[in-house]
């Protein structure tokens, strides 16, 4: 990998056709979206048997769906009969069974073959061998995750490990109950990015006084470029005056019944490699789920998270939602600036991450190793 040199203060980035490749690409849709475990949907979606998603995972779609006895399933979205694509909608509800629609093989919601033309005129086929490829799939924080990998690495090693690493325990997050709030709103983005240039800006606040004016009204120490989520178990505290996270700072909701005490008043923010950001703050949690679609494009996902109370009771969730929001809009409007750059003769070296923003070279660091080695 060729960089430009730099000086102590000064850390080297990828170079810049790291966003533009789709070899590149390629590989990391091989070796790190197919082989990590990837945050899919929201568990409560799916709220009743048949009930099905289907998303794009590296370069498969999968399908996800709740079998008759409640539990979450996942599979390739492809008929074994002649690859078809089973499901060709995003997202529905089916009676019983899914059926291709190209030549009516039909399979049970636990991925078994159970009927197709003639089917009874060749005993010799064997309906479990020749049902739907299964993929692995957890549930953790409301979420269900899936995994491509033919031996999934550690989910508490990757996954809950991330919360860990940030927070020092499991505990500072599971007070949140997340997998119990409801959903308030769902933004979905689609920004004209690469997604590394997503997860980068996340990890910094080197920017925030820049675009965030609303952010770091009631964040006063992101004002200063500071990276909350690189110190382990530190939040962001509120600054004086200000009641919730919200858009002007006005009070939000009662605070989650087990969130701590000295959890108040602050945000945490945690990356959960490859593609999911989770920030805490005292009465909602913001969730973003990534998906990758090019090299530069990303479809981002993002849920605001409430007490069901809040949510039945048809609060008004304005003005927390419309915090992050803005949020959003500002941070992917900046990587949508960076993109085109990114092929230029200027960048082809790559840039600089200054002292605030070094902690981005881990990130760069674990994702060259990933890749088995440089892309110089």
């Amino acid at each position: 990998m060729t960089t430009t040199p730099v000086s102590p203060s000064l850390m080297a980035t990828l170079p810049g056709h790291y966003y533009t490749d789709p070899e590149i690409f390629r590989q990391e849709q091989e070796r790190i979206f197919e082989s990590m475990w990837f945050c899919a949907v929201r568990s409560a979606d799916l709220d009743k048997p048949g009930a099905f998603r289907t998303v794009q995972v590296g370069r498969e779609s999968v399908l996800i769906t709740r079998s008759r006895t409640g539990e979450l399933r996942a599979f390739l979205n492809v008929c074994r009969h002649r690859g078809a694509r089973l499901c060709t909608e995003e997202s529905g509800e089916v009676r019983r069974n899914l059926q291709c629609p190209y030549h009516a093989w039909t399979y049970d919601l636990d991925g078994k073959l159970v009927a197709a033309p003639n089917l009874t005129q060749m005993p010799d086929v064997d309906r479990t061998e020749y049902g739907l490829v299964k993929v692995a799939l957890r549930e953790w924080l409301g979420y269900a995750w899936v995994s491509l990998a033919d031996t999934p690495p550690s989910f508490e090693e990757t996954v809950v490990g991330a919360a860990v690493e940030r927070l020092g325990d499991t505990a500072s997050i599971e007070r949140y109950r997340t997998e119990n709030l409801a959903l308030g709103k769902r933004i979905t983005y689609d920004v004209k990015a690469n997604w590394k240039l997503i997860v980068e800006n996340f990890m910094e606040c080197y920017h925030c006084a820049t675009i965030h004016p609303e952010l770091t009204d009631v964040l006063p120490e992101f004002a200063d470029g500071y990276a909350a989520q690189y110190y382990v178990g530190h939040g962001a505290e509120f600054g004086d005056g200000v009641k919730g996270f919200t858009v002007d700072g006005s009070e939000g909701f009662a605070k989650l019944p087990e969130v701590a005490d000295d959890q108040d008043r602050r945000y945490y923010a945690i990356t959960v490699k490859p593609t999911v950001f989770i920030n805490l703050v005292p009465d909602h949690v913001i969730l973003h789920r990534m998906f990758p679609m090019a090299e530069d494009r990303t479809i981002v996902e993002c849920d605001w998270l409430y007490a069901p109370e809040v949510v039945e009771s048809g609060a008004d969730v304005t003005k927390s939602v419309e915090l992050f929001h803005r949020v959003n809009a500002q941070d992917f409007e900046a990587c949508e600036r960076t993109q085109p750059a990114m092929d230029s003769r200027a960048y082809r070296r790559g840039g600089v991450l200054v002292p605030t923003e070094h902690h981005i070279g881990i990130f760069h660091e674990w994702l060259t190793g990933q890749l088995g080695g440089t892309h110089a």
